[in-house]
């Protein structure tokens, strides 16, 4: 394979990352698909709906991924979240932090671009703060302290630290299918509680469930089969063109936020090239934008005052440093994550909600006061 063939299929892993993520966006918009917005209803509400719709989107994604790996689409083993090492205390501190500070910015990473494609002004201030704390917890002063501290405590597998390969040690089945056995069960049971409750059953619900939970799926075989080269014909090495981690990625909404922000700013650094991280950002907001000008929903919106614009800042930079600690947010490890059966993910989604919890009190607190 020549160089021109493999710019030719990066080119063709961006356009699909574009497509998706355009989706992605778009489906949000229509449908308010929002994992702090469902926590939040049910927590101050006693509504599942939204809840429901993640726990239909997560449930698809799944199956769709270990379908995709019994056929071998895609290597589970080779993806963003198949480590060796199980990061539990990164996962659960970055989780918490995450989780709280959506609370405060009034909505995760992918919520926050939503917002921005609708008009919000304050969502634009999230993206640049949450972009620029991110990346200073890859490479910057946050990093040196992330490494040097919570990442130092792990446990180290022979194999993937997922519960697919846990089982199949202890099986003796393949892989991929002891990862679809239990992503029939785990997956399964969210599909059933969400769309066993008659009052979920409405075209918006279902859209973003499935439309979503679709969406993460293709994006495995986008990253993982389209863009997978078995030998690069420069560097002789298997290669997942595109992406910015060398392996399988899917959505997610904090490394790619900063990586965004660095190739604006070295934007004539011809080493700074487009991956499918930085496009999905660009599909998210045109998606959005669209529905909400096809709508007629699109408005200009700003801050209600000093403390709105502190919450918005500070929720941005915990959001920053939280989801780079814990390797991604309520769409990165709470579906692209989960949908590999991670047990990185799990513990990291419960370290969301918790913060987010902790969240709700904490301003819970502050109107009492």
């Amino acid at each position: 394979m020549s160089p021109a063939d493999v710019s030719t299929m990066a080119a063709k892993v961006l356009l699909a990352a574009f497509f998706l993520s355009f989706l992605f966006g778009a489906i949000a918009q229509r449908t308010h698909f929002c994992t702090m917005g469902a926590l939040a209803d049910a927590v101050t509400m006693g509504d599942y709906t939204r809840l429901r719709q993640w726990a239909l989107a997560a449930g698809v994604a799944m199956i769709g991924f270990w379908a995709l790996a019994l056929a071998g689409q895609v290597d589970p083993a080779k993806t963003l979240y198949s480590g060796n090492r199980w990061i539990w205390l990164s996962a659960a501190l970055g989780g918490a932090l995450f989780g709280f500070g959506m609370v405060l910015a009034s909505g995760c990473g992918s919520k926050n671009l939503v917002r921005v494609g609708g008009g919000n002004l304050k969502s634009l201030v999230v993206f640049i703060v949450l972009g620029l704390s991110a990346f200073a917890t890859l490479k910057g002063i946050t990093a040196v302290v992330r490494v040097a501290t919570v990442d130092r405590v792990a446990v180290d597998f022979a194999g993937p630290a997922t519960l697919a390969h846990g089982l199949a040690s202890v099986s003796g089945w393949t892989p991929a299918g002891a990862g679809l056995l239990l992503a029939l069960l785990l997956g399964g049971g969210l599909i059933a509680w969400a769309v066993l409750n008659p009052n979920f059953r409405n075209f918006d619900n279902l859209l973003a469930g499935l439309g979503i939970g679709a969406v993460i799926a293709a994006m495995w075989w986008a990253s993982g089969h389209l863009g997978h080269l078995a030998e690069h014909p420069e560097t002789l090495e298997e290669t997942f063109l595109a992406t910015n981690s060398g392996r399988a990625e899917a959505l997610s909404f904090v490394a790619p936020l900063a990586y965004t922000l660095d190739f604006l700013l070295f934007f004539s650094d011809k080493s700074k090239l487009l991956t499918i991280g930085i496009v999905s950002v660009a599909g998210v907001v045109a998606g959005s934008a669209a529905v909400a000008l096809a709508m007629r929903t699109f408005r200009w919106e700003g801050f209600g005052g000093t403390e709105d614009v502190a919450n918005h800042l500070a929720g941005g930079a915990l959001m920053g440093v939280g989801g780079i600690t814990a390797m991604g947010c309520t769409i990165g490890q709470g579906l692209s994550g989960l949908s590999t059966l991670s047990a990185t993910s799990f513990v990291a989604v419960a370290g969301i909600v918790a913060g987010a919890l902790a969240a709700f009190k904490y301003q819970m607190w502050r109107i009492t006061r």
